[in-house]
């Protein structure tokens, strides 16, 4: 406990801490902590930037780019004789499986690139029949293996060697590949309007017998077209959309000067709502109870009519309602007991957030920080989704057995297709066909390409939380050298915001860096865990599954606690300047000892910024909704005609939502970090001339403290 004069305070294990007397806010002369794990900090990032150099080197792009053929070309790329080939085509897509069978490229059929789609039914057997008219082989033609120039070859050895269809559908182009082109009509599915078409053999079949190898395009398609007129809605909206964002960060800034004046009236407006909304649930559940005296059944009990699936059985019964009336009157009781005896506790929280409100007013600068955030995190979100893809495109062309027979012992082997011919495979499985597969490789790289991945999402995880540690530390320096100013605003120091920043980097890149990777750790286990679940979904193990939830539950526990401490340990760190564990302890026996200021201050301020959230979003969307649905008469003839006003709508709120998150999360850093100043000021001073209080008046008065002999604040 804190001793008033000895300038110390006792810790958990009964040491004393000394202060130093001359503790003027955040300590200049500091030292570099955890430099060791600088060290390794930089070392990693210097490996990341060689691993995507490397990814760099070894990965093509254009895999994902590009469809590739079954010779491992690429669709559309210059220089090749497929340059005005831009879409894959699939020799009998009745084949595949799935529309994910077939952007993975591995359909067990021919794909070939063709310069567009089908857009009629053909046979092979019809273009022979119809040889006098030289345009259909022409046009059919296009659709078979370069080279291929026999149309008078039998159809069941051109179906053996797959050099041409045997039939054509009509088609279109979705991601660079043909795909049925599905429509429905009064329910009806069909292709090209017609709902049958003829095989190879000349056999009629239905078209809803191409639904299972295009499942779900249609939808998809349908998608599209959706898409397009989302996309034109942006391009008459977006003026009117960043107007209402701007719009949205005025009134976050409006809100946030507003709470100086307005905190306490928004906080006791609701606590004294919510009592007189339980209050008149009290009177309610009174009145239903005495209504239903004397009606037939009404004093019967819940356990004499059992578990009722229409649970209006319940609401006749008086047990019921007294029941409710009960629980209402405890509820009630409990937050007029704690408004009495927290009454203290949340003055001062409420004084903290209006001090909070006085302290950006002085540095606004720190509004804006959270734009560097979101810069550094953008590039390692950047370079993160561009190594990937490097390394997900890395390898050589990889070349499969494709067998229509499923016996055949050697289907999905790889293979070479310059020597597949002179092999025993094709008069062992006939039909076989030496196709393109996918990319990959037998090397060490290749070997180790999904531990590069992992490594990957695991420094862009840590990257990711040193960039929200550094604004974190920042904004806490700042603002600790607001409260620890002595005569506001004469004492602050001069660009406070800046000075923070190059402490942060300057010295404690180490720590900061170790918080982040104790947090990393935990979000890595916790990606591992959520993939675990996804792959033991279709598992009937119960206890597995019982044990992979109670791990989530537990990890997620654990990174909300990790985060509620490093956040206290780099306020601690901006203050005092020391090594990351030493600050976290200092931090967390702090606010044990005023665990329950901690509790109400929390509640208090995640109560009124998310109020101020939903009133800058949803008072913004509002107003968006009338403008966009042409209901201000003013400037109705300015609006947009959309396919969708809520496309638009939708933005502005989602939009509104993040900008006042962006503007209040450095509120909220603020007012914590005005909270452990104010904590530290109660244990390290005692009010003296040596030692005069930093907090304001308005909490030395619900303290009953005051500076003895010292000019006023």
């Amino acid at each position: 406990m804190a001793t008033a004069g000895d300038g110390n305070y006792y810790g958990k294990h009964g040491e004393p801490r000394k202060f130093d007397p001359k503790f003027k806010g955040p300590i200049q002369n500091r030292h570099c902590t955890d430099v060791i794990c600088c060290i390794i900090f930089v070392v990693v990032i210097l490996g990341y930037i060689a691993l995507g150099i490397v990814a760099w080197v070894h990965g093509d792009p254009r895999k994902v780019v590009y469809p590739t053929d079954s010779y491992g070309q690429f669709c559309g790329q210059k220089g090749t004789q497929n340059e005005n080939k831009t879409i894959l085509f699939y020799f009998n897509i009745l084949k595949c499986a799935s529309p994910i069978v077939l952007i993975n490229l591995q359909c067990p059929t021919t794909q070939l690139c063709v310069p567009k789609c089908p857009d009629r039914f053909a046979t092979y057997i019809d273009m022979q029949r119809n040889m006098y008219n030289k345009s259909y082989w022409e046009y059919y033609k296009q659709f078979c293996k370069p080279g291929f120039d026999n149309p008078w070859k039998k159809v069941t050895e051109v179906l053996r060697d797959e050099d041409c269809p045997s039939m054509i559908i009509p088609s279109r182009p979705f991601l660079k590949r043909c795909f049925p082109d599905f429509t429905t009509r009064n329910g009806v599915l069909t292709v090209a309007n017609q709902t049958t078409f003829k095989d190879w053999n000349g056999k009629m079949k239905n078209v809803t017998e191409l639904r299972e190898a295009a499942n779900g395009i249609n939808n998809v398609l349908d998608a599209r077209s959706i898409g397009m007129k989302v996309f034109e809605d942006y391009a008459l909206s977006w003026y009117w959309i960043l107007i209402a964002l701007f719009i949205a960060m005025i009134v976050s800034l409006l809100f946030l000067v507003l709470l100086r004046f307005t905190a306490g009236v928004l906080f006791w407006v609701f606590i004294f709502g919510v009592i007189a909304i339980v209050g008149y649930g009290i009177w309610h559940c009174y009145w239903e109870y005495d209504s239903l005296r004397g009606i037939p059944g009404a004093d019967l009990t819940v356990y004499d009519i059992g578990f009722q699936t229409d649970f209006r059985v319940y609401l006749q019964l008086r047990q019921t309602w007294l029941a409710f009336m009960i629980i209402l009157c405890i509820v009630e009781v409990i937050i007029i007991l704690m408004l009495i005896f927290l009454r203290n506790r949340i003055r001062i929280a409420i004084a903290l957030l209006k001090e909070g409100s006085r302290a950006i007013g002085y540095i606004m600068s720190a509004l804006f920080y959270p734009i560097i955030t979101f810069i550094l995190i953008a590039i390692c979100i950047s370079y993160w989704a561009v190594t990937a893809v490097f390394l997900a495109t890395s390898g050589d062309s990889v070349y499969k057995v494709m067998a229509n027979q499923t016996l055949c012992k050697y289907a999905n082997m790889t293979c070479d297709p310059e020597t597949f011919n002179t092999t025993n495979v094709t008069k062992l499985c006939p039909g076989a066909q030496c196709t393109f597969a996918f990319y990959g490789g037998e090397s060490l790289y290749h070997r180790y390409i999904i531990v590069f991945q992992l490594c990957n999402v695991f420094v862009f995880l840590w990257l990711v939380n040193f960039a929200i540690a550094l604004g974190q530390c920042t904004l806490a320096g700042a603002f600790a050298s607001y409260y620890w100013a002595f005569s506001k605003p004469a004492d602050i120091p001069t660009c406070p915001l800046f000075s923070s920043f190059g402490r942060a980097i300057r010295y404690h890149t180490g720590s900061l860096a170790f918080g982040s990777l104790i947090l990393a750790i935990v979000q890595m286990i916790r990606v591992i865990l959520e993939y675990l679940d996804h792959k033991l979904k279709a598992s009937q193990n119960a206890f597995a599954k019982f044990l992979l939830c109670c791990l989530k539950c537990c990890f997620w526990c654990l990174e909300k606690f990790i985060k509620f401490i490093n956040r206290n340990a780099y306020i601690m760190i901006a203050i005092y300047g020391k090594n990351f564990c030493t600050s976290a302890k200092d931090a967390f026996f702090l606010l044990m000892r005023n665990v329950v200021r901690v509790a109400v201050l929390d509640q208090v301020t995640d109560f009124l910024l998310f109020l101020g959230k939903i009133l800058v979003a949803g008072g913004v969307g509002v107003l968006a909704f009338f403008f966009f649905t042409k209901r201000i008469p003013v400037i109705s003839q300015e609006t947009p005609d959309l396919n969708y006003y809520w496309v638009p709508l939708l933005t502005v709120i989602i939009g509104s939502y993040l900008i006042a998150h962006g503007f209040f999360s450095v509120y909220a850093m603020c007012v914590d970090t005005l909270f452990l100043c104010f904590l530290e000021d109660l244990e390290r001073n005692d009010g003296s001339p040596e030692k005069p209080f930093l907090m304001n008046n308005s909490l030395k008065k619900i303290l009953n403290k005051q500076n003895v002999h010292t000019r006023t604040q």
